[in-house]
């Protein structure tokens, strides 16, 4: 997925239409009850590999996507596994991992968990990729993962973000939580993060971002924000920062750009009213001089030079001195 792709739904994935109303229960009440037997298990297992016991071997690979399965308490004996997929069932219950401690890649995409609390991840201290996109949580109660480098909630309905602290997740990397209900980028307190993907939520406010020092990549688009207050220079690192599809109208409240002056170098802001309110690009260049694509179209030397010009006027006419007559 690139950066600036939108987030689609299970149903937009397959170019299927979305359930009209009363559809949704009609359809969950037809869910029949697919337990996992041994036969679907031995089908999904792949990449045989040492276990560690002298010459014992098993396989480490577990794919179940797409199996109509409602509960997976036949998996916990298989307790070497490492990649598991278990996406696209109706899952709603993961204790049965519980004995899988040696996974590193869990995918639990499209099923229907609907809180963290209470499964099994402490169990799973070498994980390090982790996927509940497109299922039912609200929050992240229960969350945790002190491997984890890469965790992917997207298309749930989470409302605030709460618990991601390093003290707790001070590997993780990226971070997706596109398509939720977030109003605010508050709650991150992940220092060591470096990719944030928010697209599709509700975010009206920056807040709280001076604490991801290490953040290279922001991608907020379609959202609600009005204003880049928020935007801080503790992010000495962010070069990508992607705000298309908001509501920004008026260049001032581009302002806060300058405080990434250091780091920046490709802004994405296309459909905020305000490009067609100003001649965007050049003010934007005044603001941001070292950037190097806006709208991932490559800033021209022509567009670089004037900018320049522009920045030296600016500056001698703060400079002049103001005559007394």
């Amino acid at each position: 997925m690139s950066d600036d792709d939108v987030y689609l739904s299970p149903e937009e994935q397959l170019g299927e239409d979305a359930p009209g109303e009363g559809e949704e229960g009609d359809d969950l009440d037809k869910i029949q009850a697919f337990p996992l037997n041994k036969e679907t298990i031995i089908e999904g297992l792949s990449l045989l590999c040492q276990t560690g016991k002298r010459l014992e071997h098993a396989f480490i690979k577990l794919d179940l996507k797409e199996r109509a399965l409602t509960d997976i308490v036949a998996i916990s004996n298989y307790i070497h596994i490492r990649f598991l997929d278990l996406s696209n069932n109706h899952i709603s219950d993961l204790s049965p991992l519980a004995p899988m401690t040696h996974l590193l890649w869990l995918k639990v995409d499209s099923n229907s968990v609907t809180t963290l609390k209470g499964q099994p991840l402490a169990e799973f201290t070498f994980l390090q990729w982790l996927s509940v996109a497109s299922n039912q949580l609200v929050d992240l109660e229960g969350l945790v993962g002190p491997s984890i480098e890469t965790l992917i909630l997207s298309g749930n309905s989470i409302q605030k973000v709460s618990g991601l602290q390093n003290a707790d997740f001070g590997n993780l990397v990226i971070l997706e939580l596109r398509g939720n209900q977030l109003e605010t980028t508050s709650g991150f307190d992940l220092p060591n993060l470096r990719k944030l993907y928010l697209a599709q939520n509700f975010i009206k406010r920056l807040e709280g971002l001076e604490k991801l020092e290490r953040l290279t990549t922001l991608h907020l688009r379609d959202n609600q924000l009005e204003t880049l207050e928020g935007l801080c220079s503790e992010m000495k690192c962010l070069q990508y920062l992607n705000i298309r599809g908001n509501a920004i109208t008026e260049g001032d409240a581009l302002r806060s750009l300058r405080l990434l002056t250091n780091s920046l170098k490709s802004l994405v802001i296309a459909e905020n009213p305000v490009v067609d309110t100003i001649l965007y690009r050049p003010s934007i260049l005044i603001l941001l001089p070292q950037l190097e694509r806006i709208d991932k179209e490559v800033v021209t030397l022509k567009e670089r030079t004037e900018a320049q010009r522009s920045i030296r006027e600016l500056r001698d006419e703060e400079e002049a001195p103001v005559s007394n007559d």
